[in-house]
């Protein structure tokens, strides 16, 4: 009788339940289109969730269609709908600079990732405004000096040949076949970004650990963000919070070992020089110590370099790759020019100044990052209303979506057309002339810090690759196709034939 009784109650309460939900519906169809006002969208979106299945399935295609949308438009902008979100793609140039523009507390706020607070933490640059965040970027500008490049130069070289070495010989090793070089790109990267940055600090098995950890972070940029236990999303958060307390004690022991007067070796080092100075100065004067100076803050902050660094370079990287192989008139400027410089039996780096020699080699890393630009979305939320146009204002909490790699298509003559040649030629000079859709750094105040750092080894990566290794793409239909890993990277993974071009390979 009992069991009766409830199913009697469960039956009588199923209408309300269905009307809850279709209100429910309703009210969520009639903010959407309210916030949607005139831009293109879908008609109806799905409760809740919206268009994020689409999204995590195909991300190219999500985003395809959003610039479409856009452009189709004329209007420049389009709307959707993603984990009860509202959210605005902007393909405009011009639009997108508004966005950079106006980071600021009443306006918008850089996140990084639709979950990014959530992912990254609270110690992190990108979520900073105003005075603070210019004092900040005036400590990290002694990372990025002259000298501090040049010493990041020699152990870039070291981690790059060392790669390349053993790509060559586990291609000897499997008979010359093609192989990805994604994957073998990013464990380059993350060993790089380790050393230029941490150095000294990260012993064998905490690197073993960051390794693991990062890629806890890599597949829960992609995931769905559901924090619970045995969700990829957790894992991510979990494995930051690991990640910034072991930067945070390189940044401690830097600090000891600046404190005692040792000579900078990597990032951390030129940043605590002048910040041991500081705190030193402050404790002397009976002051507190300087803001952004505590060693879990500083972890957050190497995070963030870190964050930038490896998976862009990875996707720049490959896509470089693949642009000497479509065009070898290209790659013959490239070594012709490396070799006037420098040679493999030299048995010594390239120099800075070599570096800054290799006036054409800049123009094709300028341009493989204008043509593939490897972080092609930068997401902001509106921290209130927005007028962004004329006729449309940006709804307080909509997730926006400055396109830089729509950007990067815009003004640019024949912008499909890999053509280093816009940035060396000096009658054409578009970098200057069209400058404002090269956005692949970003524009406004929270412009990349470190995009000298991230084109040097694009450069050096080039000059060294084709010195030493012979290659060829192992091209199949579609193989260039554009797809997300977070960054975009060819759909193959960059599968190339691999042997070695020069007579002793070098070493340093």
């Amino acid at each position: 009788m009992a069991a009766a009784a409830e199913f009697l109650d469960l039956r009588a309460a199923a209408p309300f339940v269905v009307a809850a939900l279709a209100f429910y519906f309703l009210v969520e169809q009639l903010s959407y289109h309210r916030k949607k006002g005139p831009l293109p969208g879908p008609s109806l979106v799905v409760p809740f969730v919206g268009s994020v299945a689409h999204m995590i399935r195909d991300p190219t295609g999500f985003w395809d269609a959003q610039a479409a949308r856009a452009r189709k438009s004329g209007a420049g902008l389009a709307a959707d709908f993603l984990i009860g979100r509202f959210v605005v793609f902007i393909r405009d140039s011009e639009l997108s600079h508004r966005v950079f523009a106006n980071v600021r507390p009443d306006a918008f706020h850089l996140i990084g990732h639709p979950f990014g607070k959530k992912l990254f933490g609270d110690h992190n640059l990108i979520y900073m405004f105003g005075e603070d965040h210019k004092d900040l970027r005036r400590r990290i500008a002694p990372n990025f000096t002259p000298r501090a490049l040049s010493t990041y130069a020699a152990i870039q070289q070291r981690v790059i040949l060392s790669h390349l070495r053993r790509w060559l010989d586990r291609s000897a090793a499997n008979g010359g076949k093609a192989e990805p070089i994604r994957v073998p790109c990013r464990d380059m990267n993350l060993e790089t970004s380790q050393t230029v940055f941490a150095g000294p600090y990260l012993s064998k098995e905490a690197r073993e650990k960051f390794e693991r950890d990062y890629n806890f972070f890599n597949v829960g940029l992609m995931a769905l963000p559901v924090d619970l236990p045995g969700f990829a999303f957790r894992s991510a958060r979990l494995g930051v919070a690991r990640l910034v307390r072991t930067l945070g004690e390189c940044a401690r022991a830097s600090k000891a070992r600046m404190r005692a007067g040792g000579e900078p070796e990597c990032l951390v080092d030129y940043w605590m020089q002048e910040t041991v100075r500081e705190i030193d100065e402050a404790k002397a004067a009976g002051k507190p110590p300087p803001a952004h100076t505590d060693d879990e803050e500083l972890g957050g902050f190497l995070f963030d370099f870190l964050f930038a660094a490896q998976d862009a370079s990875t996707s720049s990287l490959c896509w470089a790759v693949s642009a000497l192989d479509s065009h070898p008139d290209v790659l013959a400027r490239v070594r012709a020019e490396v070799a006037s410089l420098w040679s493999p039996d030299s048995g010594e780096p390239i120099t800075a100044e070599k570096i800054a020699e290799m006036k054409y080699t800049q123009a094709v890393a300028r341009e493989v990052v204008r043509h593939r630009p490897p972080a092609t979305l930068v997401p902001h939320i509106a921290g209130e209303e927005f007028q962004l146009t004329e006729w449309y204002t940006i709804p307080k909490g909509t997730i926006v979506f400055p396109s830089v790699y729509e950007s990067s298509f815009q003004g640019f003559p024949e912008p499909d057309a890999f053509d280093p040649e816009r940035f060396f030629s000096e009658a054409r000079r578009e970098d200057v002339v069209y400058k404002r859709n090269f956005l692949a750094f970003g524009a406004g105040p929270h412009q990349c810090v470190g995009q000298r750092y991230a084109l040097n080894h694009l450069v050096l990566f080039m000059a060294l690759f084709v010195s030493v290794v012979d290659f060829r793409r192992d091209r199949t239909e579609g193989c260039d196709e554009p797809v997300y890993m977070p960054t975009i990277v060819p759909r193959d993974s960059c599968s190339v034939y691999l042997k070695q071009r020069c007579a002793k390979f070098p070493s340093f």
